[in-house]
């Protein structure tokens, strides 16, 4: 087996929001999670303790009961580390609020007999088959809304965890139900990915090559070597900025199962 991971802050005097970790618990098999803490925009989210405080709670919780609650499927895993983390500043900070601190998911799970899968927002999941075929698992439900929608922020919190919008993991347990899961026979997979948009848009934003071309990068150059590809486009004068900013929180996590 072999795992790479890295993640790099999209600005250096700004804290990585991300949240990447890698697992192999003592029972066998492999864990892998990833995380986009979501950037608020300026003004009040009714907590006091900020999104890579967020990140670090939920991330540790999902990597902890995916690996020692084999029992438990994914789902329940998120809602279970969603509960738990609402729980420990719901005394603090008011969890009602639509910008309380969240984040994109990715976890994967494997054993012997299968690959489990969840992915909610907009991070990325990709599974290669023994053959060389390459899968992306998405939650495309952002991806579906105009871009001048999102521009406003007004606009966006009326869509944020909403009908209609988007979902991410926040303060309610119940969003695990909105996740994309799934699981694969385990010898149909070979090897799985974990981007987050910000190392994602080597493929979806900047089209430098498709999800296999992604993965092999991953392969020969490592998860760093994806990061500094991203980071090298971003840099180009000649290239518009990526989505709603040039520079984002970037990580990436490589598995050869």
């Amino acid at each position: 087996m072999r795992i790479d991971l890295a993640s790099a802050p999209g600005h250096q005097e700004r804290p990585n929001e991300d949240w990447v970790s890698a697992a192999i618990p003592a029972s066998g098999g492999g864990v892998l999670v990833i995380l986009d803490g979501v950037t608020p925009p300026g003004g009040d989210d009714g907590c006091v303790h900020g999104v890579p405080w967020f990140a670090t709670r939920l991330g540790g919780r999902l990597t902890e009961l995916s690996g020692s609650r084999r029992d438990m499927p994914l789902d329940q895993v998120l809602a279970e580390s969603v509960r738990a983390t609402a729980d420990a500043h719901r005394d603090t900070c008011d969890l009602s609020h639509v910008r309380t601190p969240q984040a994109t998911v990715v976890v994967v799970r494997w054993d012997a007999r299968y690959v489990e899968h969840l992915v909610l927002s907009d991070s990325v999941l990709l599974l290669e088959a023994p053959g060389g075929a390459v899968t992306a698992v998405l939650d495309d439900r952002l991806d579906r809304i105009p871009r001048e929608v999102l521009s406003s922020v007004a606009a966006t919190d009326a869509l944020r965890n909403a009908e209609g919008g988007f979902f991410t993991a926040a303060a309610d347990p119940a969003v695990a139900a909105r996740a994309v899961t799934g699981r694969t026979p385990r010898g149909q997979v070979r090897a799985v990915a974990a981007l987050t948009d910000g190392a994602s848009r080597w493929t979806d934003t900047f089209g430098e090559g498709d999800w296999a071309d992604c993965l092999a990068v991953l392969r020969k150059e490592g998860a760093q070597g994806l990061i500094d590809r991203v980071r090298a486009v971003e840099c180009d004068p000649a290239r518009p900025s990526a989505r709603y900013k040039r520079h984002d929180d970037a990580s990436a996590v490589y598995a050869e199962l």
